[in-house]
C-alpha cells in the first residue's frame, strides 16, 4: 500500500474517532442542542449501540456496547482507559421527528439510516412521486445535520478553544 494512503487513512481515522468521541460528549453537553446556519435547532443523543478501540495492529482492542437504552457505562470506561469512540448510533431530533443512523468513525460513513415514516397510501389525484420525494427530502435533512455537527467539531478542533474542550471531555469522563 502507499506510504501516503496508509498515512491519510490513519489520519481519518483518528479525525473521525476524535469527532465521535467529541460527538458523544456533545451530545450530553447541553441536551445535545446544535443549530444549523439558518438556524434551526436539532438535537443529537447517542444511544443504544457505541463501540470503542484502542491500540494498533495485533494489539487493538474493540469494546461494543448495547442495548435499548443502553447507559453505555463500559464504553464510558473505555474512554477513560484511552480507548475513543470508533462507532456510534445516533438518534437525531427536530421537534416531534427522529432519525436514527449508525456513524463510522475510520470511513466517516453513515449506515442504516432510519428515518421518520413516511405515509404510503395515496390519495386520489396525489402525484405519486410525492412519497419518494418525500422519503428523499428525510435523507438530505439528516445528512444536513450531520454535516453541520461534523463542521462545528472541525471548526473547534482546529481552534486555540480546542485545548478547552478536552479538558471538558475529560471531566465529563470523570463524572
Amino acid at each position: 500500500m502507499d506510504l501516503d494512503l496508509e498515512r491519510a487513512e490513519s489520519v481519518s481515522l483518528a479525525l473521525g474517532q476524535e469527532f465521535l468521541t467529541w460527538l458523544w460528549f456533545a451530545s450530553e453537553h447541553n441536551n445535545g442542542l446544535f443549530r444549523t446556519s439558518d438556524g434551526e435547532a436539532f438535537t443529537i443523543a447517542v444511544e443504544q449501540k457505541v463501540a470503542v478501540q484502542g491500540g494498533e495492529g495485533e494489539a487493538r482492542e474493540t469494546a461494543v456496547c448495547s442495548g435499548p437504552m443502553a447507559e453505555l457505562r463500559e464504553a464510558r470506561a473505555g474512554l477513560r482507559a484511552g480507548k475513543k469512540v470508533h462507532k456510534a448510533k445516533v438518534r437525531i431530533e427536530r421537534d416531534e421527528v427522529s432519525w436514527q443512523i449508525l456513524l463510522d468513525a475510520a470511513t466517516l460513513n453513515a449506515q442504516g439510516l432510519k428515518t421518520p415514516k413516511v405515509d404510503t397510501r395515496l390519495e386520489e389525484g396525489e402525484d405519486p412521486d410525492a412519497r419518494i420525494l418525500e422519503k428523499l427530502y428525510l435523507i438530505e435533512k439528516c445528512t444536513h445535520y450531520v454535516d453541520t455537527v461534523f463542521a462545528a467539531f472541525l471548526d473547534l478542533r482546529f481552534s486555540s478553544r480546542w485545548k478547552e474542550e478536552v479538558e471538558y471531555m475529560r471531566a465529563w469522563l470523570g463524572a
